[in-house]
């Protein structure tokens, strides 16, 4: 037998050329019993190839299952299972390694041969990783013998490094055997040049002379020898060469590739008991990802248990939140959900989270859960939801299961300025050896693709910004590329160009580097190095684990997904002007619910600034809607998205709502999943049950439904499941149209679909912020503009909006405004909204931040500001461009007249009596009058917008059936 013990799969990035998946499944093609993949100082890619592993177990006990009743598979199964299963018998088993690169002695595979090793392993490459930035290990010898506990070792002496240069080898391999004794073996490769049995012969005595053993491996590099092609083009990338000029750096054959027991045997004939070593060593190492056993932060005290805890904190908020009195719906479904989560022992998580949404409350952090946080009463009491239970018909076990057995998901939304506090806060609070936020895996993706591929193969940058230009159609009509390139003027029999194209399309979907994901935090009890490898994020104070999100789902590891939204910043601003102005107190689950101007407003599309529904195809769409009630929101939310649309759900929603079709069902027990949609599926848990209830799918297919239906997934794979999906519903005398129509509905829910506690959560923010906008319209558009960059609508909309919705505006003042857009009374008893200084492009905070400090009772002149402010010339002229200056009769020109005049570091003086005393003296200028053209012009350079006038109503007289296109062209 052998086991492949050196593996390097695309996590080693623009190195390996092949997905840890493939390896896997290649390896099983092959019969091979133990595999292990070992990337260069990472361990990011072997959840993936250990999820593959699985799956393959899954389908061979699948095809044996079948074959116990049906008999031997034939080539013409009609159940497909013989294609799904490949007809594997062999299950190969993930061996996690990783192979160490030192700044001081040659490289080493290292294998755990049991959790302790496993724990020795992270903490090594977190070591050497913490010490560099991001995206690099700066490891060393000592590192190794240091942590080295429970590890099983290969020394590497034909590495291309200098530390291994002139039997530098040796050196290594006697320092490690001074500390680790009969754990190491010298890895012998083929170089496939003719001298591999002289090297192997030579390196075998060295060995011997040392008391080593040696040990076989082919180091593939692919699993794959069609591979080959694209091995060169990530080794040209990452060195920033074309592939023509690779020379001795391209692999001058496919030979790197993973290899059989047979075909091992071949290449080291005489030498085959380093091949027999490499099985042997497998067998010793026990370790399997399986092992892992996440322990979640207990979140007890010394006298109160999590579960304790848990009930005591639920019950006080529920008294918090019905001051009167709870309904006996409520009771119970809290006495329910606490008595599921105690049995699941999901305590201590949700205890997080109420921990991490206390912190912000007290720091008057606006926050507000979503996820299973919009179906749970427990969530709702504890204050990380203001959805409240008695909202929609959510069900509670469709996050948090007893059957499925998974982490429940709560996504925690913070406003979008202040969430590094509160990341701050749990690094401080768990340690940054507890707590680390997961990795984003940054993929090849159509243009990076189109570009990085191209300029490998030596493409001109007209020719990649060619293709890149027709990026969405090489990718959705692939097969009619020589149309696509005639099209854009290219030549389709180009060798060159052929070759280019077949390359990005091998490459679309690989590795190329780790990001750091928006949020999702892993919390540890124990040590979260000991578990997974922490690295540097390239954002100070940030440290990130090298798992991406679905890494952590398939080992079952809790997160906390603490994001940012800019909808929270606004909101919690308008409710602090509330208070400031109006002396009113709102939250968000304390404004006045199902108030029927809102939803008129909303009704008539008035919903610029308004969170999710203020885009075009939501404007559309609202007069159609007609909105009634909270509920009508959640559908609102929903149905504008790629998967209802491309599921073709919209139409005939609006038609059954609106009573031009009749609404009905194709059985009862579809009826009970659709009825609240009017029988058809808008939700992503919808699609789910129509597979449960009406194909038959089991809780483990459904649940990978599930997966392959992730919002933003980058690899969905909702298709597999159509023929197990039309089979069954055949099974139960669904209609083949009717059936063909539910998989397409729920094939478009593969690019983005959105689940109803999503759609709930986000509804509650388009309730409050329309509720805030037709009650306060000024205040609204104050923290709108306070809060931006945000949305889709600029400054001048906004503006322009609050306008016509009755609000005076007012222009900037360099006696009257201040850093943020306010508030000021308007002589009628009501409040008008002054522009800040946020809105001049250019200027900081700092600088307006001294410049209101220094203001007293007003400044008289420019050189009044610059002398108290002490303002740089540029930044007062930068003042003076955005005319400020008005309120103290200086126009735009005369004031940036007088801003050039200041002398850039001239003293100020300190005890001048005369304000002027300073002043230059020089003639007075007679400067032409700007006309309002141009001042609305230089209202948006600087600004962003205008009060002085619309821009097209300069020209509306033009705009006439008699205007002359002379008369056009001179403005």
């Amino acid at each position: 037998m052998f086991s492949e013990l050196n593996v390097t799969s695309n996590f080693s990035f623009l190195k390996g050329a092949s997905h840890p998946e493939e390896y896997m499944s290649r390896a099983a093609t092959l019969g091979m019993q133990d595999i292990a993949i070992a990337d260069e100082n990472s361990v990011a890619g072997i959840v993936r190839a250990h999820a593959r592993a699985r799956e393959i177990a899954r389908q061979v006990q699948e095809r044996q299952a079948w074959e116990a009743v049906h008999g031997p598979m034939g080539p013409e199964d009609p159940e497909g299972t013989r294609k799904a299963a490949g007809l594997l018998d062999v299950t190969p088993r993930l061996i996690p390694a990783a192979r160490l690169v030192f700044t001081d002695a040659c490289p080493v595979t290292v294998l755990p041969e049991n959790r302790r090793g496993w724990g020795a392993l992270c903490r090594i490459l977190s070591k050497g990783r913490l010490r560099a930035k991001k995206g690099a290990c700066d490891l060393q010898l000592i590192d190794l013998l240091e942590w080295g506990d429970a590890l099983q070792l290969i020394l590497w002496p034909n590495a291309q490094t200098s530390p291994c240069g002139a039997g530098g080898w040796v050196q290594t391999a006697q320092a490690l055997t001074r500390r680790f004794a009969d754990k190491i073996h010298i890895g012998l490769v083929p170089h496939y040049d003719g001298r591999d049995p002289d090297r192997f012969a030579e390196l075998t005595h060295q060995a011997d002379h040392l008391g080593l053993p040696t040990l076989a491996s082919a180091a593939p590099l692919m699993h794959h020898g069609a591979r080959r092609k694209l091995a060169d083009v990530v080794t040209a990338i990452r060195l920033g060469r074309r592939v023509d000029d690779l020379g001795r750096k391209a692999l001058p054959n496919s030979e790197a590739r993973l290899r059989s027991e047979t075909e091992m045997r071949r290449l080291f004939k005489g030498f085959e008991a380093a091949v027999d070593r490499a099985f042997v060593l497998s067998q010793r190492l026990t370790f399997s990802l399986d092992e892992l056993r996440y322990e979640y932060p207990s979140e007890g005290t010394e006298t109160e248990t999590p579960s304790a805890r848990l009930r005591r904190l639920a019950y006080e908020g529920l008294k918090w939140r019905y001051p009167n009195g709870a309904p006996e719906k409520v009771h119970k479904l809290l006495e329910h959900e606490l008595t599921l989560i105690g049995k699941l022992k999901y305590e201590p998580y949700f205890l997080t989270v109420r921990d991490i949404v206390a912190f912000a409350r007290a720091r008057d952090i606006l926050c507000q859960g979503r996820g299973s946080a919009a179906n749970s009463v427990v969530c709702y009491c504890m204050g990380v939801t203001s959805v409240s239970p008695e909202i929609g018909t959510m069900v509670f076990e469709r996050f948090v299961s007893e059957a499925r057995d998974e982490p429940p998901d709560i996504d925690v939304d913070f406003e979008h300025e202040r969430r590094e506090e509160v990341i701050q806060h749990i690094y401080e609070r768990y340690g940054r050896h507890r707590a680390g936020l997961c990795a984003t895996v940054v993929h090849y993706r159509g243009k990076r693709a189109i570009r990085e591929v191209g300029r490998a193969m030596g493409l001109t940058e007209d020719t990649i910004s060619a293709l890149s230009s027709q990026l969405w159609g090489f990718f959705s009509t692939k097969g009619i590329e020589a149309q696509r390139m005639a099209e854009i003027g290219l030549d389709a029999g180009d060798k060159r160009l052929q070759q280019t194209l077949a390359l990005v399309y091998e490459i679309n979907g690989f590795p190329r580097h780790l990001s750091q994901h928006v949020g999702g935090f892993v919390i540890t009890e124990g040590r979260l190095d000991e578990l997974v490898p922490i690295e540097n994020a390239t954002m100070e104070d940030r440290t990130v684990i090298c798992w991406d999100k679905d890494d952590i789902e398939a080992l079952g590891i809790l997160k906390v997904d603490v994001l940012s939204l800019g909808m929270l910043t606004c909101i919690r601003k308008a409710f602090d002007l509330l208070k400031m102005h109006h002396n009113t107190h709102h939250t968000l689950a304390t404004l006045p619910p199902e108030d029927p101007r809102v939803y008129d407003m909303l009704c008539a599309a008035d919903s610029i600034g308004v969170f999710q529904v203020e885009s075009r195809a939501q404007m559309n769409f609202l007069p159609r809607m007609r909105p009634r009630c909270f509920y009508d929101l959640v559908i609102e939310v929903a149905i504008i998205r790629p998967g209802p649309i491309q599921g073709d759900m919209v139409h005939p929603f609006i038609r059954r709502r609106n009573g031009e079709e009749e609404v009905s069902f194709p059985s009862d027990e579809l009826g009970a999943v659709l009825g609240k949609t009017l029988g058809v599926p808008l939700f992503q848990e919808q699609a789910m049950q129509i597979a449960i209830v009406g194909a038959g799918f089991t809780p483990d297919q459904a649940d990978r439904l599930r997966r392959s239906l992730a919002t933003f997934k980058k690899h969905g794979n909702v298709s597999e499941f159509r023929t197990l999906f039309l089979r069954g519903m055949a099974r139960k005398g669904y209609d083949a149209d009717f059936s063909e129509r539910c998989f397409s509905q729920i094939e478009g829910f593969g690019s983005y679909g959105f689940p109803e506690s999503h759609a709930a959560s986000f509804a509650l923010l388009v309730y409050a912020s329309s509720w805030l906008k037709c009650h306060h319209p000024g205040i609204f558009a104050c923290a709108l503009l306070n809060s931006q960059p945000m949305g889709f609508y600029a400054p001048a909309q906004i503006g322009r909006d609050a306008r016509e919705h009755g609000v005076e505006v007012r222009p900037l003042c360099i006696n009257a405004s201040f850093w943020d857009n306010t508030m000021e009374p308007d002589g009628q008893g009501g409040f008008a909204l002054r522009l800040g200084f946020r809105q001049i492009k250019g200027l900081s905070e700092e600088d307006a931040t001294w410049l209101t400090a220094a203001r007293g009772n007003g400044y008289r002149s420019v050189r009044d500001v610059w002398r108290r402010a002490g303002l740089v010339p540029v930044v007062v002229a930068r003042l003076a461009e955005a005319d400020v200056f008005a309120d103290i009769d200086l126009n735009r020109r005369e004031a940036l007249w007088e801003a050039k005049a200041l002398v850039a570091g001239a003293p100020l003086p300190l005890f001048a009596m005369d304000l002027d005393a300073e002043a230059i003296d020089e003639p007075a200028a007679l400067l032409p009058e700007m006309t309002l053209g141009e001042e609305v012009v230089e209202d948006y350079v600087l600004m962003r917008l205008t009060l002085k006038a619309h821009p097209l109503a300069l020209l509306r007289h033009l705009l006439t059936p008699g205007a002359q296109k002379d008369e056009i062209f001179k403005l």
